[in-house]
């Protein structure tokens, strides 16, 4: 019983945040301790090399309520790929409170991304009083075109 209960809890952390951004389907959705996130960057995940692009993280937590912007103290790096592991990001955008899907006021980013590629998302953040959650890293595969 012990199994098909965490089975629930692990689906649960997925379907969630997948119903929270419907009708838009084209999200990757991450886990990491009691946060999950649902990426997306515009237009349609494919970015395009020098033109900007919003990125945004519909953050929840366990249970489903939205982490806003305003309760987390969250960083965003982009990596080259690939790349040493103590490499520096080649971007490290701005963070502002964006609305997206049915998210508000989450972390998001406008990117230009400086050449055609592979690059990684690195989202990481803590908690801001009163909000309670673990520290969280998260990383994000993205294709940028020409």
């Amino acid at each position: 019983m012990v199994c098909v209960g965490a089975f629930r809890r692990a689906i649960g952390w997925v379907v969630l945040p997948v119903l929270m951004a419907v009708p838009v389907l084209a999200h990757t959705v991450k886990v990491a301790g009691d946060v999950a996130a649902t990426f997306h960057i515009e237009p349609n995940h494919n970015p395009k090399a020098g033109v900007p692009s919003q990125a945004w993280f519909g953050l929840t937590r366990k249970g489903g309520s939205t982490i806003p912007l305003s309760q987390c103290n969250c960083r965003l790096g982009v990596y080259t790929v690939p790349h040493a592991s103590k490499a520096s990001p080649v971007l490290q955008p701005t963070l502002k409170a964006v609305n997206a899907a049915s998210f508000k006021g989450i972390p998001g980013a406008d990117i230009v991304f400086p050449k055609a590629g592979e690059y990684e998302l690195r989202l990481s953040g803590t908690a801001k009083a009163p909000a309670t959650f673990r520290p969280f890293q998260l990383t994000y595969s993205v294709v940028v075109g020409r």
